[in-house]
């Protein structure tokens, strides 16, 4: 496995460096510090499976490197690491394509979880993420220990629909789910818009939050090998 990490704390890079070996001992780990560094580190790997970001780089402003570096590499995962736990800032970075963000107060066996549930498929988000999607105060929304998972037939979608979500939860946007399931950008817009009826949310940030909040199960949405060629 290959890793890249792009943050300038000595300190945060060392503890990252400890939950890697966790992750995988075999790992090749490559750090960046600065944004220039990470654009370069992205250009000589980008067949990284893994990549850790931080928002607050020199060389660049906040979201900025996440968004520039999503649409060049929209194949490589991304989890924000920050020493932010506002909503606002989770939910940006969830709209512009993370897979998952770690605030920096997480302990370590936190981020661990939250790495392999990413590497797993899943999109991991902290736990004020899951607040009431109307921004009321409240208990935040989780899956209960134990419970039963929702599973995208349960919530009536297609197959297809389960792909097109499993793609929206990986960040990738609509031009590259078409390339990936071989479908006409009209084909999905129609299966995203069944998707945020069908969980009942009006945008795609809020169905990634819905989707982890019901613990949804798109472990066999993607096949090994999906056909180009197929438009319905």
């Amino acid at each position: 496995m290959k890793i890249l990490v792009v943050d300038d704390h000595p300190l945060i890079l060392e503890a990252l460096h400890h939950v890697l070996r966790a992750l995988d001992g075999g790992a090749a780990i490559h750090d960046a510090r600065t944004a220039e560094d990470g654009r370069r580190l992205l250009a000589e790997h980008p067949d990284a499976q893994l990549l850790i970001l931080d928002l607050s780089l020199p060389g660049a402003d906040r979201f900025s490197l996440l968004h520039e570096l999503r649409n060049a590499y929209p194949s490589i995962p991304v989890v924000v690491l920050s020493a932010s736990d506002q909503r606002e800032d989770i939910m940006r970075a969830i709209d512009l394509g993370a897979m998952g963000y770690i605030p920096k107060s997480s302990s370590n066996l936190v981020m661990l979880q939250a790495l392999r549930l990413v590497l797993s498929g899943g999109v991991y988000l902290p736990s004020v993420a899951l607040a009431m999607r109307d921004g009321s105060a409240g208990e935040p929304l989780r899956v209960a220990e134990g419970a039963a998972r929702t599973t995208p037939r349960e919530l009536g979608l297609t197959a297809r629909q389960a792909q097109v979500l499993a793609l929206i939860l990986q960040g990738k946007p609509n031009k590259v789910i078409c390339r990936e399931l071989g479908l006409a950008e009209g084909t999905v817009k129609i299966h995203v818009a069944a998707i945020l009826r069908a969980l009942n949310v009006s945008t795609r940030t809020q169905a990634v939050i819905e989707a982890s909040r019901l613990g949804l199960q798109l472990e066999g949405a993607m096949p090994a090998a999906l056909g180009t060629h197929q438009r319905h």
